[in-house]
C-alpha cells in the first residue's frame, strides 16, 4: 500500500481497493487513535497489520496491537515487524 500522511487518507484507499469498512468500524478505529493518543502513523500501522494478519477488521486485535505498539515506543514500521515477528505475529 502506497504510504499515506494521514489515517483519513489511508482509509479512502482502503474504500478504493475494495476494503468497505462499516461507518462503525471506521468510528471504532478512530476510538483506538483518542484510547491510546498516538499518531495516525501508528493507526495506520495497526489497521494495516490487523487486515493482514486476520484477513478483515477484528476490533480487539487492533486494539491489542495497538497496545503493544505504544507499550514497546515503536515508532518505525520496520520495528512494528520485527516486534510482530518476534510476538510470533507475522
Amino acid at each position: 500500500m502506497p504510504k499515506t500522511s494521514s489515517l483519513a487518507d489511508f482509509l479512502e484507499i482502503l474504500w478504493g481497493k475494495g476494503f468497505k469498512l462499516t461507518d462503525e468500524e471506521v468510528q471504532f478505529i478512530y476510538f483506538g487513535k483518542r484510547y491510546t493518543e498516538t499518531s495516525d502513523k501508528m493507526i495506520i500501522l495497526a489497521l494495516k497489520y490487523t487486515l493482514q494478519i486476520q484477513f478483515h477488521f477484528d476490533r480487539s486485535f487492533y486494539i491489542s496491537l495497538l497496545e503493544l505498539l505504544m507499550e514497546h515506543k515503536i515508532t518505525s514500521e520496520k520495528q512494528a515487524v520485527s516486534l510482530f515477528k518476534k510476538k510470533a505475529l507475522l
